[in-house]
Parts: structure tokens; C-alpha cells; sequence
């Protein structure tokens, strides 16, 4: 069965304005994800063929993202799982692997809406290009915050690179990047400190419970370490900030 592309692509801009967000800038998911209510991020490396997860727990939802993997990708891997999230009423949990365009049908929609959601495309970033160049995918790339794998991905489903064009553009990536002027760091993976990370709906729960003395303080640390946020517990971001 073919995928319905206008329907997600509908689907894709409908929880775009859900957001807050317009149909056509650049989004940083990562931030946006953090204020949706009864969702919880969870960055946790997961190994080379997982790019994460999303698990529905009654109304309440974990998405996991594999921190071994660049951010670029965690970004696209996000918006995945949001189409998890929001529209996939078959399955509570879903493991997503590593390969974009591949899998079932639940999952190929999944990746077209983080196309979509992601990387819109509109005409003032394409505009007069007879070729889409190696040099304009890195751009493209950067401006929407996105690996240069989905982008690719992107683009040929668009029909605005070749097969050929694809396999070319896929080699020395960080290399070109930097000769090109671009900070490198969309195609590495989180640093040590963020690679195990909770944020979202468990950090604010946490909070609030503590807050109506339903735990106490030592409950209340528990929690937190629990869910990787030895930060808040020992303040190790606001140290790192004086000694800047």
C-alpha cells in the first residue's frame, strides 16, 4: 500500500503550528519537544543499528534517542518519534533502527514526516539552484539542523539529486563542512555529560511532587539520579557556568 504523502505532509505542518512553530523555518525539536506536555526525552546510547524509541505509557510517552548517534540525527530521530507520538495508534512501543527509508509502513511514515516536519523546504532555500551541489546539501543541512543522511534523504525524495548525486555526497561530510566553514558539531554525537540525559514531563513530575511534599528530599534526588540528572542534584551545570 502507497503511503499517503499529502497526508503526512498535512500531519507534519499540523503539529508544526501545534508547536508553535510556522510551515516553513528551521526548528529546533530538541527544544520543543522539552515543553510538550506528558512527554518525556531520554537520551541514552543505544548502539549502532537503534535510533531510538518511543513508548506510551496511558497518556503518558518516553522517547528515547540513541546520544551514540550525531545530533543531526538525534534531531531527525526526534521529529521520528513524534509522528510516534502523535499518530501511531497501532503499536505502545517502537524500536526504530538506524536506516531511514526502510521498514514497515508505520516506520516509512515516520520518516517522511520527519522529512517534512524538519526540512520543509521552501523555495527561498532552493531558489536558483540548476544543480543541488555538495556544497548547497551542507548548507541546506546546517540551516535545518539535520544529518546529512536524512538530508539526502530528503532531497531524493524530493527528486532534487540523483541516486549517483546521493552515494557521491555522502563521503568526507565533516571534512567538507569545515573547509566549508561550519561548525562540525551537527555530525558528532552528544558530548560524555549529555549522553545519558532525562528532560521533559519526569524533570518537572519530579519537581512538583517535591514542591506538594509528596516525596521527600532524599526521594526527590533519587528520582533525578535515576533519570541521569545528577546536574540538578549537584549543581554541576551552575559550576561549570562560574568557571567559565
Amino acid at each position: 500500500m502507497a503511503l499517503d504523502k499529502l497526508k503526512i505532509y498535512k500531519q507534519a505542518i499540523e503539529i508544526r503550528k501545534k508547536l508553535g512553530e510556522s510551515d516553513t523555518s528551521p526548528i529546533d525539536v530538541f527544544a520543543v519537544v522539552q515543553n510538550i506536555s506528558h512527554l518525556s526525552l531520554v537520551l541514552y546510547p543505544m548502539g549502532q543499528n537503534i535510533s531510538g524509541m518511543c513508548v506510551k505509557i496511558g497518556k503518558d510517552t518516553i522517547i528515547a534517542i540513541n546520544s551514540s548517534m550525531s545530533i543531526g540525527r538525534q534531531n531527525f530521530s526526534i521529529a521520528h518519534e513524534l509522528y510516534h507520538h502523535y499518530f501511531d495508534d497501532i503499536q505502545k512501543t517502537t524500536v526504530c533502527r538506524k536506516d531511514i527509508g526502510k521498514g514497515n509502513e508505520n516506520e516509512l511514515a515516520a520518516d517522511k514526516f520527519a522529512a517534512y516536519f524538519l526540512m520543509p523546504l521552501g523555495s527561498d532555500v532552493i531558489s536558483g539552484c540548476e544543480e543541488i551541489t555538495f556544497e548547497k546539501v551542507i548548507e541546506i543541512g546546517q540551516y535545518y539542523k539535520v544529518s546529512n543522511q536524512a538530508m539526502l534523504y530528503r532531497l531524493l525524495e524530493e527528486g532534487l539529486i540523483s541516486p549517483e548525486q546521493a552515494e557521491k555526497y555522502k563521503k568526507n561530510i565533516t571534512i567538507k563542512a569545515a573547509a566549508l566553514g561550519y561548525d562540525t558539531s551537527l555530525y558528532k554525537p552528544s558530548s560524555e555529560s549529555k549522553k545519558f540525559k532525562t528532560y521533559g514531563y519526569y524533570v518537572k513530575q519530579t519537581q512538583e511532587l517535591l514542591k506538594k511534599d509528596k516525596v521527600s528530599d532524599g526521594k526527590y534526588e533519587q528520582l533525578l539520579l535515576e533519570a541521569f540528572r545528577a546536574d540538578i542534584v549537584y549543581g554541576d551545570d551552575v559550576e561549570e557556568e562560574l568557571n567559565d
